[in-house]
């Protein structure tokens, strides 16, 4: 893993990145008792309020760009960047702007500057890095389940573990009794609050953007011949963060089907997966 040290350190950085806006939401804003007689931990805690949000997505988006570079090549992560980034912006702007395909929702201004007004530019950024690694995730698990039309499974898979961490996330992110509220919905359905075709779009939009990527790219990612522990362990934190937001509000169900449906068959995945060797990470470089 030594190519990898940039992707390490961006990935230890985000995580630090989650750890903080959790302490910040969950123990810092409901007990301002604990900071506001310190000038210094005023300043801090604004500063996380304003660019915490932002400030972890873009790390993750640049661990996983860079691990993409190392393990993919320039071509393959360039391509996937370009295409998840691009048509998931546009889905979320058709989304903001007409309530199709995701349904009526607003976001806040906890997660950075906003594209036309409507869409945060982190947003896009936070596709690209969770659906690569769900992508990826997603193609060694179909490998390891010997599963038949390999191509067409592997988009499925990956469509269906980022939908599995959006169960848990939504709920948790737009739940009345957080303090802050990341984006608020103006419509309600049966999912703790969530209307079904969230979810549905959701999918539709990764489906399309890993099958268009896909398609660009050509040739599968060969996932035996990286070291799957990385996007694992980007999909894995990502997930618990947003398990420690629904156990704060209570939500227990969307936590076990993020397990059961997500961090299990993902861990299958890179259980299944061979050690990566010095010489296979140059192959899966050249892939």
């Amino acid at each position: 893993m030594k190519h990898y040290r940039l992707s390490i350190v961006l990935l230890i950085s985000h995580i630090g990145a989650l750890i903080f806006g959790l302490i910040g939401l969950l123990i810092m804003l409901p007990n301002p008792d604990l900071w506001n007689d310190d000038p210094r931990a005023v300043r801090v805690f604004n500063w996380s309020i304003e660019n915490a949000g932002a400030t972890h997505i873009i790390l993750g988006a640049a661990a996983m760009f860079a691990f993409g570079v190392k393990a993919l090549g320039w071509s393959k992560t360039t391509i996937f960047f370009s295409v998840s980034f691009g048509l998931s912006l546009v889905s979320e702007l058709i989304g903001t702007g007409t309530g199709w395909p995701f349904g009526n929702y607003e976001y806040t201004d906890f997660l950075g500057q906003k594209v036309l007004g409507q869409v945060p530019y982190t947003i896009p950024l936070s596709w690209f890095y969770m659906g690569l690694s769900s992508y990826l995730i997603g193609v060694a698990l179909v490998r390891h389940l010997r599963l038949p039309y390999a191509t067409l499974s592997g988009i499925l898979a990956g469509g269906w573990l980022l939908t599995v961490w959006d169960l848990v996330l939504d709920p948790a992110m737009a739940h009345e009794s957080l303090q802050i509220k990341f984006w608020e919905w103006s419509e309600t359905g049966p999912y703790f609050g969530m209307p079904i075709k969230n979810f549905v779009g959701w999918t539709l939009t990764a489906l399309a953007f890993m099958a268009i990527s896909r398609l660009l790219w050509r040739r599968e990612a060969d996932t035996t011949r990286i070291p799957m522990i990385f996007p694992f362990a980007i999909y894995t934190v990502n997930t618990i963060f947003a398990m420690a937001l629904s156990l704060n509000v209570d939500l227990w169900i969307p936590v076990v089907l993020s397990a059961l449906l997500g961090l299990i068959p993902a861990w299958l995945a890179v259980k299944g997966s061979p050690p990566t060797s010095k010489g296979n990470v140059g192959l899966a470089r050249n892939a």
